[in-house]
């Protein structure tokens, strides 16, 4: 027996035929009539030696053959078409995909798509905004940026940033909490994008850090950090605000964080795109610009202390 495949216009319209359970769908599909379709299956069945779908009257339904054939074309082509994108990709550096958080895409990359656009006119910036983890091949993203610890694998992963936290308010706010142990009266906002860390970073672990006991079981709770943020520059109450997510509120006023003490953990922002990946012109100007954004807000942690929360257990 041969193992010759039989030609890919043949398979196209059995595995279109068989997901549809149809011939008119089908064809409708492929842009052909329903005859060509036929056409191309009975040409299919003939190099097969046997029939893929019985023909009723209204309908179609799949022979044993066909049961066994069906799920590995609609692989095949399903990988074919990732490849295809894939490769596509390559060439085109005017389109430039990036993946992040909700938080980080709402409160770091939008407000600086502007500063990029204007300096690379020649590249369409796209957001993906997801904490689903990407797969390059099959999801049409070039880059990704990731916070947490790491244990990127088989592709190219940079550190681009070191989380820290503090206690951030509005500056009326700071007014009436000027000291760290005032705190004790404030509505505290509790961050809960963050309770997958390890360390504890959270309103308990830097007030043990500035001994001060306090009851921070109330307060509003948010599962997005962007949304706790929105709360505290509302006036809401104070938050313990991630310096990398709060850089333009307390650059723009709208935040301060008016104590020393922040505390870090292990966990890291990565630009993550497919190893080798990084060398392609646009993914590169991309790289270039977060690190240097990222460094021109670095002025805020001048002068605190900053410490690691496994130094707290």
């Amino acid at each position: 027996m041969s193992d010759r495949l039989p030609p890919l216009t043949a398979l196209r319209a059995f595995e279109a035929a068989a997901r549809h359970m149809s011939f008119a769908k089908a064809a409708d599909e492929l842009n052909v009539t329903p005859a060509a379709l036929s056409y191309q299956i009975k040409a299919l069945e003939a190099d097969l030696g046997q029939p893929v779908f019985r023909r009723l009257n209204r309908a179609v339904e799949l022979t044993e053959a066909g049961r066994c054939l069906a799920p590995g074309a609609t692989d095949a082509f399903t990988t074919l078409s990732t490849a295809w994108r894939s490769t596509k990709r390559l060439t085109d550096s005017g389109v430039l995909t990036v993946t992040a958080g909700p938080a980080f895409t709402s409160k770091w990359l939008a407000p600086r798509m502007y500063d990029f656009a204007q300096a690379h006119e020649d590249i369409d910036l796209r957001f993906s905004a997801t904490l689903r983890i990407v797969d390059f091949n099959r999801d049409e993203v070039d880059v990704a940026i990731r916070f947490g610890l790491g244990g990127d694998e088989g592709v190219y992963s940079r550190p681009i940033f070191d989380e820290w936290m503090t206690p951030m308010m509005t500056p009326q706010l700071a007014k009436a909490y000027d000291t760290p142990d005032k705190l004790v009266k404030a509505t505290f906002i509790h961050d809960d994008s963050i309770n997958f860390l390890k360390l504890p970073t959270g309103w308990d672990a830097w007030l043990k850090a500035m001994k001060i006991k306090a009851d921070t079981s109330h307060g509003p709770r948010f599962s997005q950090a962007d949304h706790a943020i929105d709360a505290a520059i509302a006036g809401a109450g104070v938050v313990m605000g991630r310096a990398s997510l709060v850089a333009r509120a307390l650059e723009d006023g709208q935040l301060v964080a008016p104590f020393d003490l922040g505390l870090t953990s292990e966990a890291q922002y990565r630009f993550i795109c497919p190893l080798g990946n990084e060398r392609r012109p646009h993914i590169a100007a991309f790289e270039a610009w977060v690190l240097e954004e990222i460094q021109s807000s670095k002025h805020i942690a001048e002068g605190r202390r900053l410490i690691n929360a496994s130094d707290l257990l």
